[in-house]
């Protein structure tokens, strides 16, 4: 019998396992698969904080989300079309996301009276499918052995159970990668690669994929394949890539179009390690990476990096900002560019180290004694961490200042198609150092001596002179203490001080005449209503506004990359629409910051569960108040009628 082949826009599957099932590996591997299929993407990995956690236990559930689609997509999906759950504790954990009609495939071999206890489960729910009040009658269910078949086709190469057992995770990729018609060439080079040292490791893997595709294309459990074409896209060369990764060839771009030696100088913390990791590979670009005993050691470093002639650069997440803050007071002071990546994590203290947040977004503000303004500048996506960070180096050299680039755990470990740019395309940085003295002094003889004065000021960015240590001619002295305008001594006087903290307000209010108008998309010109974002929630937004708009109504959408200065045009723009609705992940940090700024009656919409903002719930609040601004009845908006293109963003 001929297996049917269904046309699909777009799927959502989620792999979910115990945390040593290997469910990154695999997600990962399938949505590499569909990236060189040419579908766009977007993924959500989701796994415990803790290093190994109870085997079996729902506190030790890993979980990989892919969205893959033939059209443009904004978000890794609200709930997954199909579940693969390799345990009790993975089915029971991920149920309560599933809609009705939602494909399970699960792996039976664990569901042993044992499992089933410390998932919770007084009953196995996989004995009861076809009873009435079932936990699972809402679902197609497909029961399969995965672990078993797995053991049975790797038999040959005489590992043991355990060691067999372990490529059950490869078994569900070829079983999945059969069912979606998914490439098979890119994961056994793969494999090959990953196991080259232990060829019975490697045999097993890749003949348990092999497996899983035979399984698939033979048994009459899986009756119908599914076929999702690939996106269309603008002409180049692509790769799938990660928030974290894209953020470290941005850093690595940044040098090279600056000329500048890349030093980053930090302390390994969750989620912001895999910078370190990369960035440690770049030696060839210029890249020195140094892995410091603590968080306040890391920042010293880039400092010290900074004043010799370096782009400093420090990493961490919201805990270690906090430890940074006096470091970034110092470089306040001095004036020196630096980076400091955020890549921000659910908090307070060591909160929720691997799920998302935007609540770092006040201490990037304000987290400093004294008036120590900072640039801060946010991606929108994993693909845009690459632009964002090349940005912030801009703003750092141009204005010698420390710059904060906020990202988070959404887009540090979530991934999604990327452009490879040319290098000449991207923008040139140019640091413009000091290399002749820039005063003259008259003595009380009245002779004349030319020497360097280290806060004297560009006209247009008030930026001070960048001095490489070593440059005849250019000692100088900077610290922590006050300085003197223009010659930088240190200074006491109340009037000096009142001066430069002004003058360091206005270096930073200037980077905002760099800034290009905001895109304002609001393509009817009717909307009353303006949705306003930063950060990761750009996917969410838009598929939101996407939502509310093919109901037939209006909104308008604008998304901030520079949260400090905000663009000259904001207020304006803000002024335009009667209502603002600002989604965020935290308590309303952006919101308060326009409602002080512009006056505005912004509106909050939060959340701060460790998850990104789901599009379908975004788009009920933002229709609601497009309904409650138009005197629309709440009940008479139609938010259905959207294709899956529009809803499942």
């Amino acid at each position: 019998m001929a297996t049917e082949v269904k046309q699909l826009d777009r799927v959502i599957i989620r792999f979910a396992g115990d945390s040593g099932d290997g469910m990154q590996l695999t997600g990962d591997r399938f949505t590499q698969e569909s990236a060189a299929f040419g579908n766009d993407l977007v993924t959500l990995p989701n796994f415990p904080a803790e290093i190994r956690a109870p085997q079996g236990t729902l506190p030790g559930v890993s979980s990989f989300q892919v969205h893959f689609a033939d059209h443009d997509i904004l978000t890794a999906g609200d709930a997954p079309d199909v579940l693969v759950a390799m345990n009790p504790a993975a089915l029971r954990a991920n149920l309560p996301d599933l809609p009705r009609g939602a494909t399970i495939i699960v792996d039976t071999h664990d569901f042993t009276t044992r499992n089933l206890a410390k998932a919770g489960y007084d009953a196995n729910p996989l004995d009861s499918l076809d009873e009435p009040g079932s936990p699972l009658a809402e679902f197609a269910v497909h029961t399969v052995d995965l672990t078993g078949m797995t053991v049975g086709a790797v038999k040959e190469f005489g590992l043991s159970r355990k060691d067999a057992s372990r490529a059950k995770n490869m078994f569900a990729l070829g079983l999945l990668s059969w069912m979606y018609g998914r490439p098979t060439e890119h994961t056994e080079k793969f494999l090959h690669r990953r196991f080259s040292r232990v060829p019975d490791i490697r045999d097993a893997n890749i003949t348990a994929f092999k497996a899983g595709w035979a399984f698939g294309e033979t048994t009459e459990t899986f009756a119908v394949r599914y076929e999702v074409k690939p996106a269309p896209m603008a002409a180049g060369t692509y790769r799938n890539i990660t928030g974290n990764l894209a953020l470290a060839y941005g850093l690595v771009a940044a040098g090279v179009r600056s000329g500048l030696p890349v030093f980053l100088g930090s302390y390994p913390i969750t989620p912001a390690s895999d910078v370190l990791h990369e960035l440690s590979k770049h030696k060839a670009f210029g890249v020195t990476t140094f892995q410091a005993e603590d968080e306040i050691a890391g920042i010293g470093a880039a400092i010290g990096a900074a004043f010799s002639g370096s782009l400093g650069v420090t990493t961490t997440s919201g805990p270690g900002v906090a430890l940074k803050s006096e470091s970034i007071g110092l470089a306040v002071m001095t004036e020196l560019p630096l980076l400091v990546v955020d890549v921000q994590r659910g908090g307070p203290s060591t909160g929720l180290p691997t799920k998302t947040e935007q609540a770092d977004l006040m201490q990037a503000m304000y987290g400093r004694n004294g008036e120590a303004p900072v640039p801060i500048v946010a991606p929108r996506s994993p693909a845009d961490c690459f632009d964002a960070a090349i940005e912030a180096a801009r703003i750092a050299v141009t204005y010698r200042t420390p710059v904060m680039l906020l990202s988070d755990g959404y887009l540090a470990n979530g991934s999604e198609p990327w452009r490879i740019p040319e290098v000449d395309d991207l923008p040139a940085i140019d640091p413009g150092f000091a290399t002749a003295t820039n005063h003259v002094s008259t003595g009380k003889d009245g002779a004349e001596t030319a020497d360097f004065w280290p806060y004297l000021r560009d006209e247009d960015t008030l930026a001070r002179p960048w001095a490489v240590p070593g440059t005849a001619g250019l000692e100088h002295r900077i610290g922590g203490l006050e300085k003197g305008e223009g010659h930088g001594d240190i200074s006491y006087e109340p009037a000096n001080h009142e001066r430069m903290v002004r003058t360091r307000q206005a270096k930073v209010d200037a980077v905002a005449d760099s800034l290009p108008p905001l895109e304002v998309d609001d393509p009817s010109g009717q909307a009353k209503v303006l949705v306003i974002g930063w950060g990761s929630t750009y996917g969410p937004i838009g598929a939101g506004v996407r939502r509310v708009r093919r109901s037939g109504h209006h909104v308008a959408q604008v998304h901030l990359r520079h949260l400090n200065p905000f663009p000259h045009d904001l207020g304006e723009i803000l002024a335009r629409y009667e209502r603002v609705l600002v989604p965020e992940m935290n308590l309303g940090q952006l919101s308060t910051l326009l409602r002080a700024r512009y006056l505005v009656d912004a509106r909050g919409y939060h959340q701060v569960n460790g998850l990104p903002l789901k599009a379908a719930a975004l788009a009920q609040a933002i229709g609601e108040l497009v309904a409650e601004t138009e005197g629309v009845p709440v009940h008479e908006l139609d938010l259905t009628v959207a294709t899956s293109q529009e809803v499942h963003q």
